[in-house]
């Protein structure tokens, strides 16, 4: 179960700039809070809000995940533990911290596991 677990977040990563990919990693009624502290509800929010920003030079920032810890909570949810590292390409970056933990709660769909909400913390230096 851990393994596909996994995917699933390398999926959220390598499909962070595919707004179809990525939104389909979600469940219907997901909830992100990213970084900024921006939240969004639901899968047409989840993308109306990547479409703008990957319209943007907020495009030109990304993010690699690293598990830190899996735990279930159930046979069909997990919480996972992650530290993002964020790449800020743009030529005027927003100030966003380097660093957030990441918290994805994931759930069990059928032979999937989805994506139902990611709350990103910014880690202070």
């Amino acid at each position: 179960m851990t393994d596909a677990i996994r995917q699933t977040i390398a999926n959220a990563e390598k499909h962070q700039n595919d707004t179809d990919e990525f939104v389909a990693l979600h469940t219907a009624d997901a909830l992100i809070v990213n970084i900024a502290g921006r939240r969004v509800l639901g899968r047409d929010a989840i993308r109306q809000a990547m479409e703008q920003a990957l319209a943007t030079p907020l495009a030109k920032v990304l993010t690699r995940t690293e598990i830190v810890d899996i735990r279930f909570t159930t046979s069909d949810v997990a919480l996972v533990s992650c530290v993002k590292h964020v790449s800020d390409e743009r030529e005027n970056s927003g100030g966003l911290p380097s660093t957030g933990s990441l918290t994805y709660v994931v759930v069990r769909e059928g032979d999937d596991w989805k994506i139902a909400s990611a709350q990103t913390t910014p880690v202070l230096s």
